[in-house]
């Protein structure tokens, strides 16, 4: 059965669109046969809010899908995997413009009504005469139950597609939210390769909509990391066009509260399940600081934690190593007494006052053992907090990534 909170959010199990979207994924050649060009479109005007990545360099893409936002009347995005058409100079800028083209095209939209998105491997030229080839049939292929097609349509190095979604009643109408995300490498706070898309029928006030998408961001996909990068494409878009016939939800307003939850829990359950598909990840691990001097130190004692390949590695092999840990949380640039520090393992004391705890290594070998366990971090000096999201860091991660570039040039 579906899982209901005590807000009456409902979970299900297998999201759908909301109402007036349609979406689609179809083959156009980049990827040699499989699904790599998507399309999700509303039907009607909507609202939206984005965010993207934080790197000084970005893709084409992104700058574009910028100007596209601040124009407003988003209401269509296109996205291909296999090339993330950045650092490709003047040509990548034409090839994006390009791909706002023929799907405006295809949709009868202005080229500034489309969200341009891509991902894969930076450097290589877009081949862009095969989005524009076949974006005519990926938009006939646009339905609403296109959303498992497009989420497919977007992955790059990952081994599952991701969708989430949530449902709640607001003045008597029924609103959806659903999302869906794909990274597995590259991921890092700020901004985690990482690609997010949401969709509600919800009527949204365009400021409130920006508010509830930076909140929600800032505590989902930029509280995650496999491997400390940070893309060049990384990009987060909401979508919300009132076919649901609420009132319009303004900040502070009614239905405002119940909105940012659901929109938090979608984007909350998108981020983690990136992580649980990272490249070689076999542990899932919640890092969680409590007790700094503030959320700021807190946030940077989790995110040094998170991205420690030393402290990964062991993981990897199932070592508790508090001591990579208490490393970690002394180089990260907060405030810290190292005579206050308590590391646990799922509960389990590893080390208390800042020196070895008494729990046996056996208890705290199990706990590192398993998919997933939480690392508990108490600093003991003020109220600040935060949680990351992370993994371990395995062979695995180094096989996928050793020869991507090279072997994707001796191909052409």
């Amino acid at each position: 059965m579906p899982k209901k909170s005590k807000s009456e959010i409902t979970v299900p199990k297998s999201p759908q669109l909301p109402l007036g979207f349609r979406a689609s994924g179809s083959a156009c050649g980049i990827k040699s046969g499989k699904l790599d060009l998507g399309l999700l479109v509303s039907d009607r005007p909507a609202v939206s809010a984005a965010t993207f990545t934080t790197n000084r360099v970005k893709a084409a893409p992104v700058r574009l899908s910028q100007r596209h936002l601040r124009r407003g009347d988003l209401r269509a995005v296109i996205v291909n995997s296999g090339n993330a058409n950045a650092c490709n100079g003047e040509r990548g800028e034409a090839d994006a413009r390009t791909m706002a083209g023929a799907a405006a095209g295809a949709l009868g939209l202005a080229a500034h009504q489309v969200f341009v998105c891509s991902t894969g491997i930076i450097g290589v030229p877009l081949p862009v005469e095969k989005i524009e080839a076949a974006a005519p049939g990926a938009a006939k292929a646009l339905a609403r139950r296109g959303l498992d097609d497009f989420s497919r349509a977007i992955m790059t190095s990952d081994k599952v597609n991701k969708v989430a979604g949530a449902r709640f009643e607001l003045g008597g109408k029924k609103v959806t939210v659903t999302g869906t995300a794909k990274g597995a490498g590259m991921i890092a706070p700020n901004m985690a390769t990482m690609l997010g898309f949401i969709a509600t029928d919800a009527a949204v006030a365009p400021d409130e909509l920006r508010s509830a998408t930076r909140a929600a961001v800032a505590a989902s996909f930029n509280c995650i990391s496999v491997d400390g990068d940070m893309s060049t494409n990384d990009t987060v878009l909401t979508m919300a066009n009132g076919a649901a016939g609420n009132r319009e939800i303004r900040g502070g307003g009614p239905g405002s509260a119940l909105f940012r939850e659901a929109l938090a829990g979608v984007m909350l359950r998108l981020a983690q399940a990136l992580v649980r598909d990272g490249e070689g990840v076999s542990k899932f691990v919640t890092i969680e600081v409590r007790g700094a001097m503030s959320d700021r130190d807190a946030r940077r004692v989790a995110e040094a934690v998170a991205n420690s390949s030393l402290v990964k590695c062991s993981w990897n092999g199932s070592d508790p190593n508090w001591g990579r840990v208490i490393d970690a949380v002394g180089y990260a640039g907060a405030r810290v007494d190292e005579r206050k520090v308590r590391i646990a393992f799922d509960g389990h004391p590893a080390a208390v006052g800042g020196v070895v705890a008494e729990t046996p290594i056996e208890v705290l070998k199990r706990v590192a053992s398993q998919p997933e366990f939480t690392v508990g971090i108490e600093l003991g000096i003020g109220a600040g907090a935060h949680t990351v999201y992370t993994s371990d860091l395995s062979e695995g991660y180094v096989a996928y990534n050793r020869l991507e570039y090279a072997l994707k040039i001796q191909g052409r």
